[in-house]
């Protein structure tokens, strides 16, 4: 009896050792299966991390990404005048983020991104042929190009992450905060015209419908001269200084380098403009300020940027 016993015994702690190991193995797996998820890219469906905790953009997203409090270790999110610099209006937000390239560019230092040691990187399809790298390095999402639209950006951003109502509510208080200055310029000047341009070696690219161009027409809702150019697709239209002295316009607010302002307080065509001899000209640096207004963070701080030239 006493041997049964003990057999009996025996047999029911390897019962129960094996019970425990499989409930361990579920659970173990339940908890792989929870730490990572589904998501659909250009490339397909993808498995990423449910909470990534080391992500490396080299797409151009870094500002929706700190927009929904997620600081990638690694950015190409570079000044597009000094592109081995952070963009100045970032170099805060991005101290502890490494630079690894330029978002622009079809390559990045694939070296930097794999010391980085990524649990997810983000990548736009003009970087296309680096993609069988990057994923021997960690799971990648691939983004289309967004060219002009922004807000779409942040949206499908934020979807990665499940944060679709912090990006719904960011963009509602930007265009409340947008429409409010708009009123506010207009209130202070009445409906004038803004025109916003890049000099360049004499040339002028107008921003008819993108970066700080948009932010006035689009956002502020404040009016363009009547004899714009169109703008088609992201190419900014481009016309000589008589073509500039031709639209006219109200205010003007010029993206200048050192030598291309200096070019232009020489020129005799720029200084007989109306908004030029009314001094109505206002001139920005082009590092940071050409590509700042083409994502979120750089239109929100170009809002005030805008009021205190116009609303003084």
């Amino acid at each position: 009896m006493k041997k049964k016993r003990v057999f009996g015994l025996i047999t029911g702690i390897i019962i129960c050792a094996s019970l425990f190991a499989g409930c361990s193995s579920n659970t173990e797996k339940a908890k792989k299966e929870s730490s990572t998820k589904i998501v659909s890219t250009i490339k397909g469906n993808v498995s990423i991390p449910t909470n990534p905790k080391r992500i490396v953009d080299i797409s151009g997203v870094t500002e929706d990404l700190l927009i929904l409090k997620h600081t990638p270790i690694g950015t190409a999110n570079a000044d597009s005048y000094k592109t081995t610099e952070k963009p100045s209006y970032l170099k805060d937000e991005l101290r502890t983020s490494k630079l690894v390239g330029f978002s622009m560019m079809d390559t990045m230092d694939m070296e930097a991104i794999l010391k980085l040691n990524p649990d997810l990187i983000i990548m736009s399809e003009r970087q296309a042929k680096i993609y069988d790298q990057l994923k021997a390095i960690a799971p990648v999402v691939m983004l289309k190009d967004y060219a002009n639209d922004w807000r779409s950006q942040l949206t499908d951003v934020s979807k990665l992450f499940g944060q679709e109502k912090d990006a719904k509510k960011w963009l509602a208080d930007y265009d409340k905060k947008a429409i409010s200055i708009g009123k506010e310029i207009e209130k202070k000047n009445g409906k004038q015209t803004y025109l916003t341009i890049l000099a360049s070696s004499g040339k002028f690219y107008i921003f008819s419908d993108a970066a700080i161009g948009s932010i006035l027409l689009s956002d502020m809702k404040l009016p363009q001269p009547s004899n714009m150019p169109k703008q088609e697709g992201i190419s900014l239209p481009v016309v000589t200084m008589e073509g500039l002295a031709s639209i006219d316009a109200d205010h003007i607010i010029a993206i200048t380098t050192d030598a291309d302002k200096k070019d232009l307080e020489n020129s005799e065509v720029w200084k007989s403009m109306r908004a030029v001899k009314d001094g109505n000209v206002t001139m920005l640096n082009s590092s940071p300020y050409f590509a700042q207004g083409y994502a979120p963070i750089g239109r929100e701080l170009l809002l005030d940027l805008v009021k205190g030239k116009f609303v003084k």
